[in-house]
């Protein structure tokens, strides 16, 4: 692994093997040359000076194929740019989702000091595209401008199928109800992920529907787990 990556980092920044034993302090190239085809590896205190040359940590330079990052991210950025514009906001916003999982992340609009706030608790996001989990997130206290509205919980939206109703990252009130009517705008758990969507029920099916017109309706039926979380207070 290592041989490999140092000749694809030297090959990189355009650096030819006696450079970088210039850099490293050595009078010829023939090291390099060696640690390159793999015949040996340099001590401890080599690797660390190459670690540093090339901007990264010993422990990827020693076992991570630093080449696969870059094609891997290549092969990505391709697909991306081939897509049709709603597919890429899709991938956009898994990738947000995934990116706050990862790190825990709630976005919130940041207040202003001359505003005046209320506090409250926040139960987590819905997705107004591609599905959340809402009941992994713990309560979160925050601060909200504005008229807090009686309610029983409070999430904030993720993503734009419910525009022009709701913006991305809009703060919901919910009542919760085991009652619904059809044209409510409710939250809901669809196969185990939640949403803010549209309840519509009429002679033709039972379903949530999405008002920006880019997102397909979603059947409640015998395929699908769904339970109803509440409506949203309007």
């Amino acid at each position: 692994m290592f041989a490999n990556n140092l000749k694809y980092l030297r090959e990189k920044q355009n650096m030819d093997q006696m450079e970088l034993a210039i850099k490293l302090g050595r009078k010829s190239s023939s090291s390099i040359s060696e640690w390159e085809k793999g015949k040996y590896t340099p001590k401890i205190g080599v690797l660390n000076d190459i670690a540093e040359i090339f901007g990264v940590s010993i422990t990827d330079l020693m076992n991570k194929d630093l080449s696969a990052n870059v094609d891997n991210r290549n092969k990505v950025i391709s697909m991306y740019d081939s897509l049709h514009e709603e597919r890429q906001m899709k991938v956009y916003s898994y990738t947000k989702q995934q990116y706050n999982d990862q790190n825990k992340i709630i976005q919130m609009p940041e207040p202003t000091p001359e505003s005046e706030y209320d506090e409250f608790e926040l139960f987590g996001a819905v997705s107004a595209g591609t599905g959340e989990y809402l009941t992994d997130n713990k309560p979160e206290k925050v601060m909200y401008k504005g008229i807090i509205p009686e309610h029983d919980f409070a999430v904030i939206v993720n993503g734009n199928s419910m525009l022009p109703l709701f913006e991305d990252k809009q703060i919901l009130f919910v009542k919760k109800t085991d009652e619904i009517r059809s044209g409510q705008i409710v939250i809901v758990d669809y196969d185990h992920q939640a949403y803010v969507k549209k309840f519509v029920r009429d002679e033709k099916s039972c379903r949530l529907v999405s008002l920006n017109k880019e997102y397909k309706d979603m059947p409640i039926d015998e395929e699908h787990d769904i339970h109803i979380y509440g409506t949203v207070v309007l």
